[in-house]
Parts: structure tokens; C-alpha cells; sequence
């Protein structure tokens, strides 16, 4: 089974698939932008393919519900304030240049009387960017530009050239985020047109998008065998002045990013406030620290040392996956489903579903490339019990009995933890980049009470970035500081899963030496909590 779940993973492998199966076609890899990132960044980490994916999606949604509330939704005055920002794409020295000779070129043409008097919405004047779009989607991608420019223009510095102007939502442009916001943005203009047409005055670059992107090839026509009927959005001419509208900064739009808190001084305050109050990094002794895999008897393709990596690394990662296996082992019953979120090439998922052939193993990952790379190893070894799933691993609701993650960066190993907790599963995880941890949409830190009574965010943020010290090439006196920090992080986390029915364990892997970042969360429901099926 390998299945892709989330609008920007499936759209993204929609495109790869055309572009291959269809090489004579337009320049449709075009779509997934510069080195094809376009949407790549999972919505777990991207501000951006949060607010493409998810956010515009869902203020549509609302706001359809009460279509004639006056109040614009965060998200879209957002997108609004996005189209306004000045365009950065890789070599624009040459189209800045263009720009700027086309503007001279412009002012030092007569004008005919009352021409270019009035700007609208929806007709702006076309320029280089434009041109440089358009002819993106053709198949050679050539512009009739003319390459050499004139020696004055040629010594105009860098820093006095022209920014270039949003012509689509990445800039530029056209790509598949177009794509996944014209759905949207065309049912939120044409209820403003029928409820609030006033409104649309407020929003002009979005309109000015909404009828830029009608004018790339194929879209008006793609847009009709799927029910939209495309239209120019036409602001009421009531006279009616709306009230003024907060800008996103005011409405506090970037309340979900992370807060940019200066660091000062060292942990050992935050240490001593928390020692004080009676608490200390606790870790739990390893229950079987000498038991491993039986790495020799196994196929050469469970090993992870048939990937890209060096023998030292791929005896560590050896080591690393005797932890996890082995308590996995202790928790798991025949029959359990065990998912393996964040799993990569698969180094976790496939050793577990070759040594516990009685379980179904998924593997959940958002990258394609790594996903394919642990289907081909499981097919080598004829494994009939694993699936895998590209996808964001919130995005996973399926049932399962155990949760694994091998090194969960940042609040990835919390999004790991909350699926869990939700599933009432047990749990073996290993965190890492501790230095990544911040509050997001879902998660705010300290995580726990105990905590959060004693340390403000800022104090944890002191934590986690001092947990990160844990280097072999560091001082050991710092590698101490840092284990004790890692210690406390998630001491946390423990804590705030034992509110929910759990039993929690921190845990050092063995040895110590196998990762900088060794510790491993253990825990189960207690039997109460134990959810049926």
C-alpha cells in the first residue's frame, strides 16, 4: 500500500506524474516553481503552506457560512498583504534591469491626451514580469526582450534597481499555489460581489490576482469543466466608505508564528528556579541496555547500512534502532498496528515490520523521495505487512496501538506525542533539535502545569536552546548542562502526557555514545484509559 494524503502532497505528485508521462507537453514542472519547492514545505513548518493549505481554505469556509459579515478574514488580508511584497526569484538582476529600461523607455514616449488616466482593479499595465510569466508557461520559455541593454543601464547599481511586483501568489511566477488558492479566492470574491461588493475596494491585489490568473492559458477553460465561472470582480460604486480595516499586523496575523525573543545569559538561572521548586531531570534506568537486533541473521536490506551513510554512522544508527525496537518489543501485541511517523528511508518501520510479521507497520512521511526509497527495501524483502503514507503526519487519523518516531525534529516529536495521546497508543520516541522547539498554532510552551507555573516561554525557549548542547566536540562540563536541559524538555512533555491517563518514562539509549540527542520517551495509557478497538 503506498498512499499520498494532503492537497499540496497529492496536487505536487499530479504534476510530477503529467510532467513525466507527458514530456511534449507545456512546461507543466514549470508549476512547482524554483528547484520544484513549490509547496514542498509541509504545513507542520510552513507559514506559508499553512496559510495556502489550510487557512484560506477554511476562512472561505466560515465566511461562507455568514456571507454578509463586513469583517475580511485574517487569512485573506494576509494574502492581500503577501501580493503586496516585493518579488525575490533567483537571478532577477536581469528582469530589474529590463524593468528599469522599460520605465525610461515609457517616460520618455508622449502620451496621448487623457490616455492612461485611470487604473483599474482588474487591468494593470503589463510590464517585464509579466512578460517573463507568460513566457514561462510557453515550451521554450523565451522572452522577445532584448538581451543587451544600453551601457547606462548596465551601470545602475544593484540596490537602485526597481523591485519586481507580484504577478502571482509566489511572486513572479505561475505555480501550483495559484492553483490551490483560485478555488478558494473565486468563491470568497464572488460572495463579496453578491453580498458586500464595497468590500472588493479594500482587497485590490487579490482582485488584480484573481483576473491576472484567468489570463493564463488554459485556466478559463479549466476552470468551467470543474463549475467555476470566472468573472472581473466589480467594486460598488454606492459610495458607501467602509469602516477602516486593521492591516494584519494589527489583527495580530502572525500570533501563530514563533515569538522572536532575544536570548540572554546562560540556563543555569532557569536551572536553579527549577531546582528550587523541587524539580530536576529524572531518567528512567534503561530496562534491557544490552539487547540488540540480531543484526547478523537478518537480510542485507533491513540493515541500515545499505544506505548512503558511513560505517561510524551506520553503527550508531544500529544502535539507535536497538533502542526503539527493544521497547517496542516489550509494548506491541500480535496484531497491533505500529506507526512509524517522520520514518524516512524507513529505517525503524522496515526492521519492525520484518521482525514482527504478525503486526502491520505504516510508515508516515511527508518527503516522496525518502518514502519511495523505504518501499523499494521493503519490496526486496517481500515484506506483505507494511504500507506507507505520504503525508503530513497530523494529517494521519487511522487507528494503531503503537507510535515510533527515531529522531522527531522539534515540535515534530509533540505532534508525534498529541497523535498518540489522541489514539490512546502507546509510545516510543526520540526527540531531536530541541533548539526548534516553539509555540505554533497547536502547541504552546511550557507544555505541562507544573511548568508553566514556574517558567515563562521564554525561560523554556532557554532550555531548548541549551538542550541542543550536547556535541561530542563540546566541553563536558557543557555536554552536562545540555543532557540536563534535554532532561527537563521533556521531564515536560511526561509530565503534560500523564494529565491525559499515561505512564511516561524518560530513558537514556545505550550506549550513551549512539546520538548527542539519546533520550527516548516510553510511555503507555494506563489500563482505564486504554481506548477499545
Amino acid at each position: 500500500m503506498f498512499c499520498r494524503a494532503g492537497l499540496a502532497v497529492v496536487l505536487r505528485n499530479i504534476v510530477q506524474k503529467t510532467s513525466k508521462d507527458s514530456p511534449g507537453h507545456l512546461n507543466i514542472s514549470s508549476l512547482l516553481g524554483f528547484k520544484n519547492t513549490c509547496l514542498k514545505a509541509c504545513a507542520e513548518v510552513s507559514r506559508w503552506t499553512r496559510l495556502c493549505e489550510i487557512e484560506i481554505p477554511s476562512a472561505v469556509e466560515d465566511h461562507l457560512g455568514n456571507p454578509t459579515q463586513r469583517c475580511i478574514p485574517p487569512a485573506v488580508l494576509l494574502l492581500e498583504k503577501r501580493l503586496g511584497e516585493p518579488v525575490k526569484v533567483h537571478n532577477d538582476d536581469k528582469l530589474r534591469r529590463q524593468k528599469l529600461q522599460q520605465q525610461a523607455t515609457s517616460q520618455s514616449t508622449p502620451q496621448e491626451e487623457g490616455s492612461g488616466a485611470t487604473v483599474t482593479l482588474c487591468k494593470p499595465t503589463c510590464g517585464v514580469e509579466l512578460d517573463a510569466a507568460m513566457a514561462k508557461l510557453t515550451t521554450d520559455g523565451s522572452t522577445d526582450a532584448d538581451t543587451k541593454k544600453p551601457a547606462d543601464i548596465r551601470r545602475v547599481k544593484t540596490s537602485h534597481l526597481p523591485e519586481l511586483e507580484h504577478h502571482f501568489a509566489e511572486g513572479l511566477y505561475f505555480t501550483l499555489t495559484d492553483v490551490v488558492l483560485l478555488p478558494c479566492i473565486h468563491q470568497y470574491l464572488s460572495s463579496l460581489q453578491r453580498h458586500t461588493p464595497d468590500a472588493l475596494a479594500s482587497l485590490p491585489l487579490l482582485v488584480r490576482w484573481y483576473c491576472r490568473v484567468q489570463d493564463v492559458p488554459g485556466v478559463r477553460r479549466a476552470a468551467e469543466n470543474c463549475g467555476m465561472t470566472l468573472f472581473t470582480p466589480q467594486p460598488s460604486e454606492s459610495g458607501v466608505v467602509l469602516p477602516e480595516l486593521s492591516t494584519p499586523g494589527e489583527l495580530e496575523l502572525e500570533s501563530t508564528q514563533p515569538e522572536k525573543m532575544p536570548f540572554v545569559g546562560g540556563p543555569r538561572p532557569t536551572l536553579t528556579k527549577l531546582k528550587n521548586s523541587g524539580i530536576e531531570a529524572v531518567f528512567s534506568p534503561h530496562p534491557c541496555p544490552s539487547w540488540t537486533v540480531p543484526w547478523e541473521d537478518l537480510p542485507t536490506a533491513v540493515n541500515p547500512s545499505t544506505g548512503k551513510m558511513s560505517d561510524t554512522r551506520a553503527i550508531r544508527k544500529c544502535q539507535q534502532l536497538n533502542n526503539l525496537v527493544a521497547m517496542v518489543t516489550q509494548l506491541v501485541h500480535p496484531g497491533d498496528t505500529v506507526v512509524d511517523f517522520c520514518s524516512g528511508g524507513g529505517h525503524v518501520g522496515i526492521v519492525l515490520a520484518h521482525m514482527l510479521p504478525q503486526c502491520q507497520v505504516i510508515l508516515v512521511e511527508n518527503k516522496e523521495e525518502s518514502l519511495v526509497r523505504a518501499r523499494e527495501r521493503s519490496t526486496v524483502l517481500n515484506l506483505t505487512n507494511v504500507g506507507f503514507i505520504q503525508t503530513n503526519l497530523d494529517y494521519y487519523i487511522g487507528a494503531f496501538q503503537i507510535g515510533v518516531a527515531l529522531h522527531a525534529c522539534g515540535v515534530a516529536t509533540d505532534m508525534v506525542l498529541e497523535r498518540c495521546l489522541q489514539a490512546g497508543a502507546a509510545f516510543v520516541i526520540s526527540p531531536c533539535c530541541y533548539g526548534f522547539i516553539q509555540n505554533t498554532q497547536k502547541f504552546t510552551f511550557p507544555r505541562s502545569q507544573t511548568f508553566s507555573k514556574i517558567l515563562d516561554y521564554k525561560e523554556h525557549m532557554i532550555l531548548c536552546r541549551f538542550a541542543d548542547q550536547t556535541a561530542v566536540q563540546l566541553p563536558e562540563d557543557r555536554r552536562k548542562i545540555g543532557k540536563s536541559c534535554m532532561g527537563l524538555v521533556d521531564l515536560d512533555r511526561c509530565l503534560a502526557a500523564e494529565t491525559r491517563g499515561y505512564t511516561v518514562k524518560v530513558m537514556t539509549m545505550e550506549p550513551e555514545s549512539c546520538s548527542p540527542k539519546n533520550n527516548m520517551l516510553v510511555g503507555q495509557p494506563r489500563p482505564k484509559h486504554i481506548m477499545s478497538g
